[in-house]
């Protein structure tokens, strides 16, 4: 590795066990912030669903090193964004140099990890293979460890089921559109398999309101103390009515019941409305990540 000191150095991994020995107990010293590098590797590390993204034999797994010591932990489990995470939060410039050498021959669509972290590799990465990225997605990391009282909720929730399916699919695609690519429209959805692995995994709720669903959210992720809430969807003809806000603050309640000390969930920055409301409820931030996609 040209530039880079010899003792820097970098590892990839073959095997899903050596990765989570290497990087998780190093990973829970920021349970929260790495809910999705760590959700990961527990999915592949128990082995117990591989399909689509999540079988391990496809990740790229890999750390930067000094001395022994890992200052960078990377994980991308294709077609999704590299994470990444500098070991307490400390970012050394030598290890992403050492990373990047490390990925030279690796295809990255794009990154997400905690902003500073994530836009210095944008850098170094895309002037290293000449390209340009852009921001896919400008978010916040919240953690709740207890919910603000006299919170109001109505409606009851629920596990989706089959009976579900003529409306999962669609509100599951609106979803991507809107929170993960950052679109007003959608396309209509090909497939009802994502819709029925939701129903299957038993994770995923919808709001009723008179025997109506109104709005959907879930939990993911599960962690050794924390766990997260995702898929926060309500249709544009059941918004500004508190749906989303009772759905999280009831799935919050029930994850703290269960014996979790802290929910965690992730906002676009651009919603302020979404981040006012999880705020409301008692989530803090705990820090900023930004999500950037790399294009030629």
């Amino acid at each position: 590795m040209n530039g880079i000191a010899a003792e820097m150095q970098y590892k990839k991994y073959s095997y899903v066990q050596d990765f989570y020995d290497d990087v998780y107990e190093l990973l829970l010293k920021d349970e929260a912030q790495n809910l999705i590098i760590l959700g990961n590797i527990l999915i592949g590390y128990m082995e117990v669903d591989k399909t689509g993204w999540r079988d391990p034999a496809n990740w790229l797994m890999a750390t930067a090193s000094e001395n022994g010591k890992i200052l960078l932990t990377a994980l991308m489990t294709p077609p999704h964004n590299l994470t990444l995470y500098s070991t307490d939060n400390k970012m050394r410039p030598e290890a992403l140099d050492c990373l990047i050498s490390g990925l030279a021959q690796e295809n990255i669509p794009g990154v997400i990890s905690e902003k500073n972290l994530a836009l210095a590799f944008a850098e170094k990465y895309s002037a290293s293979k000449q390209l340009s990225y852009s921001m896919q997605m400008n978010q916040r990391i919240y953690e709740l460890t207890d919910l603000e009282q006299n919170i109001k909720t109505d409606g009851t929730i629920r596990l989706v089921n089959t009976n579900d399916m003529h409306f999962l699919p669609y509100w599951l695609e609106a979803f991507k559109a809107a929170d993960i690519y950052g679109r007003t429209d959608m396309n209509i959805p090909q497939s009802s398999q994502e819709a029925q692995y939701l129903i299957n995994s038993n994770k995923t709720y919808v709001l009723e309101i008179n025997g109506i669903p109104v709005s959907m959210a879930g939990f993911s992720r599960p962690l050794v103390t924390a766990i997260g809430i995702a898929l926060v969807y309500t249709p544009p003809y059941f918004r500004r009515n508190g749906y989303a806000t009772s759905l999280v603050t009831q799935l919050s309640q029930t994850a703290l019941y269960n014996g979790y000390k802290k929910c965690v969930l992730y906002t676009d920055l651009s919603n302020p409305t979404s981040n006012n409301i999880y705020q409301k409820i008692g989530y803090k931030p705990v820090c900023d990540s930004h999500m950037l996609k790399f294009s030629e």
